[in-house]
């Protein structure tokens, strides 16, 4: 995070020193970079990260550096609030970059909707989040999607009849595409077997696995969070069951094959990107990223990169289009308070037009709702690895 602001301030200094007149376009993020889910904020961030870094290089936007201002909220959602209070009243970011859990975006959406502050979301599903307000954007598909592929994928690709379905109650994410799993894949005639309830934090899930598999489902529907799903496909292989476990883009970790070794074997779940998609800007992404942090980028990684180049075209449009506004999204010398709103407002709007931005995620167009319009895929876990079985176009 420190960084980000040096590289900034270094790059600003060098122009000072030219004799011009230099400010900045400070951007803010917000993420589970410490806690249970850090490897979902420390992904992000890098994609982030990459992104501005890029700009940056080659002299910022029309010589204006982007400084990037990064807030830890440990995945907690009382802390993510907090982070994008101080982000946005102390801090003056001009947007806001995060979260990837939907309960902490849901907590911090309010705050940026309230200021005017424009707050682009990497990888929060849950419907509700964009219907804070016209402020409120997201890169990543939601879950009604999701929830709806799988049940799909589960019901013609599998040709499953029988499935159950273990969920966090205490988390919005898995809630959402339960309900949504539930009710798509009783409309395509499956049977919903069992429908179990954990808690985020449990390590032991075999009295609720024992209630499942009594029913006797084909497959386990489980939209939770890697730091669970390993375990719970861990248990489940050690009570007998053999059927495929199914879930969402919240098992996408480079830690879930770690936690769930081998019982994870012949698993699919729905997601932002596959690793070996053959397009080139897929592949360009993946090999810089290797090169700059020595491992291979997960969906969080991709859809933070994807979130900052959207926001960084939205501000190269108005740069391009209306330059006072422009220069009063700068740091320098704050504006008035009518300024700083119509600037806001213009901001929202560039990102609102967006249509077909080439991300790596896939094709981006920002819908009526502030909803990403683009693909799903499935991937098989297989061979200790991710093996794309499907791409689902909306």
């Amino acid at each position: 995070m420190k960084r980000v602001a040096v590289l900034s301030a270094c790059f600003a200094l060098s122009l000072v020193s030219c004799g011009e007149q230099v400010s900045e376009i400070r951007i803010g993020e917000y993420g589970s970079m410490t806690g249970s889910r850090a490897t979902f904020g420390t992904s992000t961030h890098r994609g982030i990260l990459m992104a501005v870094d890029e700009v940056n290089a080659v002299g910022g936007i029309e010589g204006v550096p982007l400084r990037l201002i990064s807030e830890d909220d440990q995945g907690r959602p009382e802390e993510a609030a907090t982070a994008v209070n101080k982000l946005i009243s102390q801090d003056r970011v001009v947007c806001v970059l995060g979260e990837v859990a939907s309960s902490a975006s849901l907590a911090a959406a309010p705050i940026a909707q309230k200021a005017g502050v424009p707050l682009i979301t990497p990888a929060s599903t849950n419907e509700r989040v964009t219907q804070t307000g016209d402020y409120i954007f997201r890169v990543c598909y939601i879950d009604p999607f999701q929830g709806q592929v799988m049940a799909r994928f589960a019901a013609n690709s599998l040709r499953l009849t029988r499935a159950a379905i273990l969920r966090d109650l205490r988390n919005d994410y898995s809630i959402g595409l339960a309900e949504v799993f539930k009710s798509t894949f009783s409309s395509l005639g499956g049977e919903i077997a069992s429908d179990q309830s954990y808690q985020e934090g449990d390590t032991d899930f075999r009295a609720f696995l024992t209630t499942i598999l009594a029913t006797e489902p084909q497959a386990i529907f489980v939209p939770g969070y890697y730091t669970e799903v390993g375990l719970i496909a861990r248990q489940a292989r050690d009570l007998g069951f053999t059927g495929p476990l199914l879930g969402g883009d919240g098992w996408a970790s480079p830690s879930l094959i770690g936690i769930g070794g081998p019982a994870l074997e012949g698993c699919y779940f729905g997601n932002h990107y596959a690793t070996d998609d053959p397009s080139p800007l897929v592949q360009d992404f993946i090999t810089r990223y290797r090169d700059q942090y020595r491992e291979t980028p997960d969906s969080f990684a991709a859809l933070g990169y994807d979130a900052a180049r959207l926001l960084i075209h939205a501000l190269k449009k108005i740069q391009r289009e209306d330059a006072k506004t422009f220069e009063a999204l700068q740091g320098s010398e704050d504006p008035d308070d009518e300024t700083r709103a119509q600037a806001m407002a213009r901001l929202r709007d560039a990102i609102a037009e967006v249509r077909d931005f080439p991300g790596v995620t896939g094709s981006i167009s920002i819908d009526e709702n502030r909803n990403a319009v683009k693909p799903i895929v499935v991937l098989q876990i297989k061979d200790a690895d991710l093996r794309l079985v499907e791409r689902i176009a909306p």
